[in-house]
């Protein structure tokens, strides 16, 4: 399967669990299936250029707290989000740290099968 189709299927998934998770997550709300498909591309994006440097720059109380605070770094990139995509919002903090947990279980998923 060629590396383009590999990350069109996770686009999809990660479009189509986003969809679940602002019909099962109170606060989380998602306008329609392209603001799903963008926030997916975006948060992938969030993912691969500003993770790992917040990484970096908090490793410290990460290490203090033992990992727990990449839990909170997740969940405030995934309410960013909604402050820069139209049809996205999160209505706070705990709505944004169970989405951001959800969604980190469904990208472990994939990367386990991808």
């Amino acid at each position: 399967m060629g590396t383009l189709l590999k990350g069109l299927i996770k686009l999809l998934v990660v479009a189509c669990a986003l969809l679940a998770i602002a019909s099962f997550v109170p606060g989380i709300a998602i306008a329609d299936v392209p603001t799903a498909f963008l926030v997916a591309l975006i948060w992938g994006l969030v993912m691969l250029l500003i993770k790992p440097i917040l990484s970096l720059l908090t490793f410290p109380i990460n290490l203090l707290t033992l990992g727990l605070f990449s839990f909170v770094v997740n969940a405030l990139l995934f309410w960013s989000l909604s402050t820069f995509i139209p049809g996205f919002s999160v209505a706070g903090f705990l709505p944004a740290l169970e989405g951001s947990v959800l969604l980190s279980i469904v990208n472990g998923m994939l990367h386990i099968v991808f």
